[in-house]
């Protein structure tokens, strides 16, 4: 029985291990006027997330400005 329940333990932390977080995220671009804009990425993995604000960033370069996410 005690290896059962250590079984369905391990099982059940590498099975929540593997699986994605996904919420909302917020990308701040900041041009070089200063004007701010938010864009929300809802319900993705922080690792997409990442790489749509860094695009908007590389866009946003041209033009003096940059974005992070918050």
């Amino acid at each position: 029985m005690k290896k059962l329940f250590l079984f369905a333990v391990v099982a059940s932390v590498v099975t929540f291990g593997f699986t994605s977080c996904k919420k909302d995220y917020d990308c701040t671009c900041t041009t070089a006027a200063g004007v701010k804009t938010t864009t929300t990425f809802p319900k993705t993995t922080k690792s997409d997330a990442t790489d749509a604000c860094n695009a908007l960033s590389a866009i946003s370069a041209i033009g003096g400005g940059s974005c992070s996410l918050n």
